[in-house]
């Protein structure tokens, strides 16, 4: 005898677009934050900001409020392609693992989940990853310095055209490690703390719950893996060999502290993006449900 939910399952493509979506419309919200947290993270060698409230005030005085968005085209194609990737799959391996064992996933499976979806996202998105982290730091650089990108689709055509196309998989080691971080703590976390949570909460305000611990959690865990994402992608010289040395030599010349450099914008954007997301992800996720498939049942993310 069949079961119910195989005849309501999502379409495979509706699980990669709603994710995808829900990345898109979170980056709107935070793409502020996250130009803060990257200035931050380039300008630790200098001093050049004194905290986080301090690059936030400076930008929007010396370069006006739109600079805040900075790389916004960069970041939603960021999520367009990151994001659509690692959501869709990680709820892909969620229903496969219902499927296969008529249970939730337990812990190490949805940390195993996770650095898959991680790492299989993140390849697709590097070339988005670099353009973004050079499109949010150009105002920085000296005016004969700066690449005046227009925006994201120039930026590929003008990287690869000039430096290569493999530039645009620059710092693709890290990015891929770190999105492994990312995802075995955030998305196995979300799923873990929702179940946990559901004796306490219900609806949105478990969402909520289960989103903002995970983000603090996945903050703590990834950051240093960011920051050493972030210089490598940056650089115009060979400066660091990798992600490895990122961290070593960071830990040495500027304290070990300084590996969470940036660590208040970091949280106030990985926080509400990762708030933002999973909220927008579920919602997009129960009303396909209820519209088109006619199931109100919650939703297994």
């Amino acid at each position: 005898m069949a079961h119910s939910v195989d005849k309501k399952s999502i379409p495979g493509y509706m699980m990669y677009i709603n994710g995808g979506l829900a990345g898109m419309l979170g980056t709107c919200i935070v793409q502020p934050l996250d130009l803060v947290k990257t200035r931050m993270q380039i300008s630790a060698t200098t001093g050049e900001y004194k905290s986080s409230f301090d690059c936030l005030l400076r930008v929007f005085k010396n370069e006006g409020i739109f600079a805040l968005y900075n790389g916004l085209s960069a970041g939603l194609m960021r999520q367009a392609t990151y994001t659509t990737a690692r959501m869709g799959f990680y709820q892909m391996e969620i229903d496969a693992y219902r499927n296969q064992f008529n249970a939730p996933p337990t812990v190490l499976a949805s940390m195993g989940m996770g650095i898959m979806a991680g790492a299989f996202g993140a390849m697709f998105g590097n070339p988005a990853e670099v353009a973004l982290i050079r499109m949010m730091s150009d105002n920085r650089l000296p005016p004969e310095e700066r690449r005046n990108y227009k925006g994201v689709v120039n930026a590929f055509v003008r990287i690869a055209k000039d430096e290569g196309v493999t530039t645009l998989w620059k710092g693709c080691m890290p990015t891929v490690g770190r999105a492994m971080i990312v995802n075995m703590v955030q998305l196995a976390s979300y799923s873990q703390l929702k179940a946990a949570f559901s004796n306490y909460f219900s609806g949105l305000s478990l969402h909520i719950a289960a989103a903002m611990m995970s983000g603090l959690l996945t903050t703590i865990a990834s950051m240093p893996l960011d920051m050493a994402k972030t210089r490598i992608q940056q650089q115009k010289t060979a400066e660091y060999k990798g992600t490895m040395d990122v961290l070593m030599k960071v830990a040495k010349n500027e304290g070990v502290p300084s590996l969470w450099k940036g660590f208040t914008p970091y949280l106030c954007r990985l926080g509400p993006h990762t708030v933002f997301a999973f909220i927008f992800l579920e919602q997009l996720t129960q009303a396909y449900k209820h519209f088109v498939l006619g199931d109100d049942s919650e939703s297994n993310i």
